[in-house]
């Protein structure tokens, strides 16, 4: 018996990449075809990056708990959410959620930990970079971290949101990635959070100066981990 897991959609590509990881990941521990059962919710991503601009997040929080309660209709059991900038809301969300949520910096934080890495490089949208999404979920697991220069994030702000989100993937926003990875690893950073959930569609161990922390496949697998056991 496997508990049904609940997608609160953002973005579509990051989204879309946390679902496939599930179903393919699923068929691997299930057997061939079978995953757990997914109900999926996804309210325009417009009306998400309209609250952000207002710097809203009351607003941003009120959308994720639209789709919680749709997807706890639709039968779910526990939620999570593949876009990390809006875990910005979730101190508003999770006291009003009707079910529990897996937390996307948390996973990355206990990986992070697991791995022994020890100074963490922050990427993602400017939003989130500033924020204090995974600084609060590294602290917590006595994790150091180090945000990009204010040019590096408008330079891999400008790609996530002009490139990535569109389904749109170039070389050049590729070297943008490795290039600011590769100044923070000259700062001292042993691992990079790939803190945006498109950011794994074009950067991972293969082309990363750093190790990477998919946000995006670690949290799937959180979740497939957690449906299973039940």
């Amino acid at each position: 018996m496997t508990l049904p897991i609940g997608i609160v959609a953002c973005s579509a590509e990051g989204a879309a990449l946390c679902y496939r990881t599930i179903v393919h990941e699923g068929a691997q521990r299930l057997g061939r075809y079978a995953h757990p059962e997914i109900a999926f919710h996804s309210i325009s991503f417009a009306e998400y990056q309209q609250a952000i601009d207002r710097d809203d997040w009351p607003a941003v929080g009120a959308l994720m708990l639209r789709s919680a309660h749709r997807l706890a209709q639709a039968g779910a059991a526990f939620l999570i959410c593949p876009d990390n900038t809006i875990h910005q809301a979730m101190s508003c969300v999770e006291p009003q959620s009707p079910l529990p949520w897996l937390h996307i910096a948390r996973v990355v934080a206990d990986e992070a930990a697991s791995r022994g890495f020890h100074r963490i490089g922050l990427l993602g949208t400017r939003w989130l970079v500033r924020s204090n999404v995974y600084p609060d979920a590294l602290r917590a697991r006595g994790l150091d971290f180090l945000r990009p220069a204010d040019a590096d994030r408008e330079a891999i702000n400008r790609v996530i949101m002009d490139e990535l989100v569109c389904g749109r993937f170039t070389p050049e926003g590729t070297a943008v990635h490795q290039q600011v990875i590769g100044r923070l690893k000259e700062q001292g950073c042993d691992a990079v959070v790939l803190g945006c959930t498109e950011i794994p569609l074009i950067i991972g161990d293969a082309n990363s100066p750093l190790p990477t922390l998919d946000s995006t496949r670690l949290l799937a697998r959180a979740a497939l981990h957690s449906a299973l056991a039940g």
